[in-house]
Order: C-alpha cells, then sequence, then structure tokens
C-alpha cells in the first residue's frame, strides 16, 4: 500500500506531498526531510529501493525532479510484500501521463497547476492503492474540467 508520494527538486524543496495514511505534521516534516535528504544523497549508480523507518521507498530522477513513493506492510500484514519493480513502473506512467497533459512536465507545471496534479494523482491513486495506469482514462476528466472551466470563462466575457 503507497502511504505517501512526494515530488521533490534537486534542491531538497517538495512541490507534491500527497499522504494516503494519517500522520501528525510534526512527523510528516521530519520523515519527509530525512527521506529526501537520504534519497538525494544516493548517486545515480546506487539502486533506486531504500528501507527506512519501516517504510519501503522507492524513488526515481526525471530531468531535475525526483518522485519519491513510500509504501508500508497493508494493515495486518508483517512484511511489505509491494513490488518494488511495480512501483518504479508506476512512477514512469505517472511522468508519462503528466507529460501527455502538459507537454514537456517540469517543476513549474507542477507548482502553478498544482490542483490539476493532484486531481491527475487522484484519478490514479485511490486509498493507496494504484487504481488506472491507462493515460487516457486519467486525463479524461481532467480535460472535461478544463472545457469547462474556459466555457464559464467564455460565458462571463
Amino acid at each position: 500500500m503507497i502511504s505517501f508520494l512526494l515530488m521533490v527538486n534537486k534542491q531538497g524543496q517538495t512541490r507534491l506531498s500527497s499522504y494516503y495514511e494519517w500522520l501528525p505534521m510534526v512527523e510528516r516534516v521530519a520523515l519527509e526531510s530525512e527521506i529526501i535528504r537520504k534519497c538525494l544523497s544516493r548517486s545515480e549508480l546506487q539502486c533506486s529501493f531504500l528501507e527506512y523507518r519501516g517504510y519501503k521507498v522507492i524513488y526515481r530522477r526525471y530531468a531535475s525532479l525526483f518522485f519519491i513513493v513510500g509504501t508500508k506492510p497493508d494493515p495486518g500484514f508483517q512484511e511489505n510484500t509491494e513490488n518494488e519493480l511495480g512501483m518504479l513502473e508506476f512512477i514512469h506512467t505517472l511522468v508519462e501521463t503528466m507529460d501527455k497533459w502538459a507537454g514537456s512536465i517540469c517543476e513549474l507545471d507542477i507548482m502553478y497547476q498544482l490542483e490539476q496534479v493532484h486531481f491527475l494523482l487522484d484519478e490514479m491513486v485511490m486509498n493507496g492503492q494504484v487504481v488506472e495506469t491507462n493515460k487516457a482514462n486519467v486525463l479524461r476528466p481532467i480535460d472535461l474540467m478544463e472545457r469547462e472551466s474556459q466555457k464559464a470563462e467564455s460565458m462571463f466575457r
């Protein structure tokens, strides 16, 4: 089960964070900063998986952004059986979907269109489970919302 997803730039600034389990804000901040520090300090020759505080952390760097996914065992299970390669594939699908939506996705797209990025992520992940990987199905509701907002804007001109 996915516990959190972070999008972080090379300087370690969080551009998007989405949590699928409740954590106090103090704990979130500490966890984020420690995981980001660990991921940024690793070389490109090292594996993209690490274990930290009971989380299995999977990350991938695309251009200037790091996409970091943290997983924890499902409730009632002792061992984290989440497939690391499956999570890497999910990260890749997320980036491809964002590329299709915004052209070539960059840090500024995430910063200035944060609400749409959260909608896109919510279409793909629900309650910590990946529910949709088809790019067209993910982008359809976002496209409909953008069309409706353009209609509403043109009505008031």
